[in-house]
């Protein structure tokens, strides 16, 4: 893959965006972040996203909201669900509005790569058709 997937990364708790953005950079995607789902609209509004990696629970919009929202204005944008919390029918429910898939915090990087690389496939293979 020549050119980098870019992803945004939505969730309210700093130091776990911070760490999983350069993770991913090591990794050569292009990371962009967000704190709220309000933030992430406005981003993705100015910016070319391929997949967002967005938290269910967070204070105001929360991820469920969000995904809707994402789904509405940028149909392209595939989104992977995170959630901190066991809470299978919230991921379930997300898959049903349009999300690509979901992944337990903290997932495994090799996980989450390979999630983002299937979600930016899926993309490439849309465009084609």
């Amino acid at each position: 893959m020549s050119e980098a997937v870019r992803v945004l990364l939505v969730d309210d708790e700093e130091i776990y965006v911070d760490t999983l953005r350069k993770r991913l950079a090591r990794r050569g995607l292009t990371v962009l972040t967000a704190g709220s789902g309000e933030q992430a609209l406005s981003i993705l509004n100015e910016n070319a996203v391929d997949v967002v990696l967005l938290d269910v629970k967070m204070p105001g919009m929360d991820g469920m909201e969000t995904l809707s929202r994402i789904k509405h204005a940028h149909p392209r944008v595939e989104v992977i669900m995170l959630t901190g919390h066991a809470n299978v029918d919230v991921a379930i429910r997300g898959m049903e509005q349009g999300a690509f898939d979901y992944l337990m915090k903290p997932a495994e990087m090799d996980d989450l790569y390979y999630k983002i690389q299937d979600a930016y496939k899926k993309i490439q293979l849309a465009d084609k058709a």
